[in-house]
Order: C-alpha cells, then structure tokens, then sequence
C-alpha cells in the first residue's frame, strides 16, 4: 500500500493562511486541515489493521499448511511402519513353514532310507532262507540215501549175527531185553536212593520255606486289620472338600500325618491306611476336627494336626502314668512311660496292647502272691513284658529283645528284663518271674473274649469246614488244618478218578466261599492215593 506525500498540501495551506489574515478564513482553515488530517490518520490505521490481519491470515494458512503436511509425512510413517510389521510377521512364518516343511523332508527322507535298509535285510533274508531250503533239501536227500543204507548194513549184520550165533531173531530179542531189564533195574534202585538223600537234605529248607509262607498269608491278614481304621463323613459332598482344587488339601494332610488316605466309592466314608497306629489316630482326629470346623485348606490343616499331635502326645503320657498307678508300678523312667502310652494304640489280633499288658501285670501280681514272690516286681514285669511293641515297627527285631534292650537302656531290674526278654522263650527264662510272665500272657491272650475269635466259634467254623467238605459222595475223610486256612480232602480212589479230582477241589471251594464265613482264604487240597499191596510168602 503506497502512503501519498502529505508535504505539498500543507505548504499550499500554510500560505493561503499567511494570505488570508482574515479571523473568519483563518478558522475555516484550521478546521478544514483538522478534518484533513482526521480523514488521513484514520484511513493510515485502518490500513495498519488490515496489514496486520493480512499477516496473521498468511500465517494461520502457513500453520494449517505445515501441521497438514506433518500430518501427512506421520500417516505415511505409520503406514510404512505397518508394512514393514506386516512383513515382518509373513517373512517370520514363512521361515517357520520353510523349516517345519524342511524338517518333514528330512524325516520323510530318513523314513526312507530305514526302509530301504528293511528292504534290503528281508531281502538278504530271502535269500538266505532260500540258500537254506536248497541245504536242508539236499540234506534229505542225502539222509534218506544213508537211512537205505543203513537198513540194508542192518539187514546184512543180523544174517550175519544169526549165522555165527545159532539163534533166531526172538530168541536174541528175550535175552538181550532180559539184560537190559536188569540194568533198569539197578539205575532205577540207584535212582531212587539218590532221589530220597537229596530229599532229605532239602526237606528242612522246603519245611522253612513253606512256614515262612504260612506266617506271611497270616501276617498280611492281620496287618490289614491292624493298620486301617474309617471315619465317618456327614455327606458325601465332604469328599470333594477334603480333597481339595487339583488334591492339594488331601495332599497336605497325608504330608503332614505320614498316613494315606483313601477315598473311592464307600458312601459317606474315608479310609485311613497306615503303620504307625499314633499317626493314624493324629489323622482321624484331625480329619474329624477339620470336619466339624467347617475350614479345609492347607493352612488350617498344618494347624490342626499340629495341635493334634501334641494333644496325643499329652494323652500318651497320661495313659502311661494312669496304666502305671494302676498295677502300682512307681519310679518308672519317662521314656517307658512314654512308650508304655503308645500301646494304647496297638492292638494284637483285636486286643489292646495297654489293656493286655495291665492284665497280665494283675495275674503275675496274683500268681506272685500264692508263690511268696515279690509282688511288686512281678506287676512290674507284667506291665512291661509286651513294650517292645511300642516300638517294633520302627526298631528291626522281635519285640520281646525289643523291650529288653528298653530295659536294660533305662536300668530296670535285671529280673524285669529277663522277664520281657524270655515271656516268649527266645531266651532262657532265669527266674520263675519268667515263667509266670509266659504263662500270665498265654492266659490274657487265650481268655474267651480276649482275641477277636473265642474258641467256641473258631470250633464251630472247623466243624463246620469239616462239614461241607465231607456233604460230597467219594469223600472218605475231611481234616481242617493250619488253624482253618486249609481243608485236607481223601477222596476213595475207586469212586473218584484224577478227572473228578479237579472238580471237586474246585466245587468245594465254591461253597466253601458261599456258606462260610473266614478270615484270609482256605486252600482245598483233594488227595487221590493208590496203593498196590502184595504180600511175600
């Protein structure tokens, strides 16, 4: 925008004022150049005001215009950048599949080679089985020629036999059968004696061998007994809690007790299998607890088979103490007082331990009383005659020298000691304290009540044993043996042959399992004798 030059004008004025010394044209002047100059400052800052927007305008436009084209250049960034991730990503699995395709190729490849090695074996193996026929066909063909031959060289040797010897063929037969009769005879005599010393020499080690068995059929019954105990659930819904998310609270609680728990399809039951018996109650006391309490998870199961534990150690040593003031036994050692509490939890054939050992600590103090003995001392080796057991599934031998070495550890009286050690005659009984402690503990086990079969109904289960072998026709004689874990059958041998034998021992042992009821299993052996007697006149 071009400014006019303003300085020629307000010369021309000036000197027209200078002309014009009139007052009246002197104001209209001066009023005519004010408003002159008015007119020319306003239109000068409106034209300063319209620059200025201008440049603002220019400059908002060249703002606009560079933040587009940043814009621009960082959409062409991102996109470019995605691109690259997008071929990134498809070079990646492209390698991925070049190798899982190259890995296949090899593996095809080996496959291939393996069974080309096949093929060439079964091949070779062809090949010697064909070699092979072709030998044992040429073989035949050569045995068979030999077989001719030798039957005629046998044919020629017997004429010939014949000739030298004068005899005819059954005549040489009867002689030389008669010789080889007689060899037989003194092998087989030889035989027979050679038979029965090796029978001998191995009928104790079989007799060892066969009792062993029979101890171990029966142990494993009565360990079955003794080592599982159930706790009843209020629902079957329990299980799953005791079990736990993913087993950890059943887990927890087996680590923290030593003992296995059992849950399968028993309703509204869990078994507790174990051989420590005081482990086994901390579990079912804890598993009892945990039930009533209502919280189940591994935190509070810690907690309360510690509390447990120590509550059962409380109660063992107050079991021991109270078994100890009631046969008045005084100034025992703690550890046997301890150890005496553990055979609360021991049973022996269904009898308490604690509960036989007072029993047999009463009648050797009785028995003491008729003989003159020292009562006090017979009560206290009757007390402490079965302690070995409180220990005899951590300590290796039999629980009698178990419990004398107890004894002797904590300085009892020697007579007390031989006591423990001799009750079951593993070792010489040196004093009639001894003798009285087998015999008090033969009559606390053998008391009708005592064990858990009484006499009367073990004799009715023989009897009946008995009864069911001898109801078959053929049968001549039943014996029940082994304390009612076998049935000895004698069958008649003209009624009954080796067929029915089988038979009956199977039938037998069908109703033996039907009508009876028994501990273990019954072996039913069926016996078929033939005898040949001749009398030498």
């Amino acid at each position: 925008m071009v400014i006019p030059n303003l300085g020629a004008p307000l010369c021309g004025a000036v000197r027209w004022l200078e002309v014009l010394k009139s007052p009246y044209l002197m104001g209209g002047a001066v009023l005519a150049v004010g408003m002159l100059l008015g007119y020319l400052g306003g239109r000068m800052v409106a034209r300063k005001r319209l620059r200025s927007a201008e440049e603002d305008a220019k400059r908002i436009v060249e703002d606009a215009v560079r933040e587009a084209e940043q814009e621009k250049k960082r959409r062409i960034l991102e996109v470019k950048d995605e691109q690259l991730r997008t071929r990134a990503e498809f070079e990646r699995e492209t390698r991925e599949s070049r190798r899982e395709i190259r890995k296949l190729e090899k593996r095809i490849q080996q496959r291939e080679e393996i069974l080309d090695r096949k093929v060439e074996v079964l091949e070779k193996k062809q090949e010697e089985i064909a070699a092979r026929g072709k030998a044992v066909r040429d073989k035949q063909l050569e045995f068979t020629a030999k077989e001719e031959e030798l039957k005629q060289l046998q044919e020629e040797a017997s004429k010939q036999l014949q000739r030298v010897s004068g005899l005819s063929r059954q005549e040489a037969r009867e002689i030389l059968l008669g010789r080889i009769k007689d060899e037989v005879q003194a092998e087989a005599a030889a035989l027979a004696r050679r038979i029965e010393a090796e029978a001998k020499e191995k009928a104790d080690k079989e007799a060892k061998n066969i009792i062993a068995l029979a101890i171990q059929r029966c142990a494993s019954d009565h360990v079955g007994e003794a080592t599982v105990s159930t706790v009843a659930l209020p629902n079957d819904e329990m299980k799953g809690r005791i079990i736990g998310r993913e087993g950890r609270n059943i887990r927890c609680l087996e680590a923290a007790t030593g003992i296995d728990i059992i849950i399968d399809d028993t309703p509204e039951a869990v078994v507790l299998s174990g051989f420590d018996p005081i482990r086994k109650e901390v579990a079912k006391i804890s598993l009892e607890r945990l039930m009533l309490d209502g919280r189940i998870h591994p935190a509070r199961i810690e907690e309360i088979v510690e509390k447990v534990k120590k509550e059962v150690d409380v109660a063992i040593r107050e079991a021991g103490e109270q078994a100890a003031f009631d046969v008045g036994a005084h100034n025992l050692h703690p550890e046997l007082i301890k150890l005496l509490g553990k055979l609360k939890f021991r049973t022996s054939y269904g009898q308490n331990v604690l509960g036989h050992s007072i029993e047999v600590a009463r009648l050797m103090g009785t028995m003491a009383g008729e003989l003159g003995l020292d009562v006090r001392v017979a009560k206290r080796a009757g007390l402490l005659h079965d302690i070995g057991k409180a220990a005899s599934h951590e300590v290796e031998g039999a629980h009698a020298q178990i419990g004398a070495d107890f004894a002797k550890r904590y300085r009892e009286n020697p007579i007390v000691i031989n006591a423990i050690a001799a009750h079951h005659m593993e070792e010489e009984a040196r004093d009639i304290l001894s003798v009285l402690a087998q015999a008090a503990d033969s009559l606390s086990a053998a008391r009708p009540g005592a064990r858990s079969e009484t006499l009367e109904i073990y004799m009715k289960r023989l009897e009946k044993l008995e009864e069911i072998a001898g109801s078959y026709p053929g049968i001549e004689k039943a014996y029940a043996i082994q304390a009612g874990r076998e049935i000895r059958v004698m069958v008649q041998p003209d009624k009954v042959n080796d067929d029915q034998v089988l038979m009956i021992s199977r039938d037998l042992a069908k109703k033996i399992e039907q009508e009876l009821d028994y501990p273990g299993q019954v072996k039913v052996t069926v016996i078929r004798e033939t005898r040949a007697v001749e009398f030498a006149r």
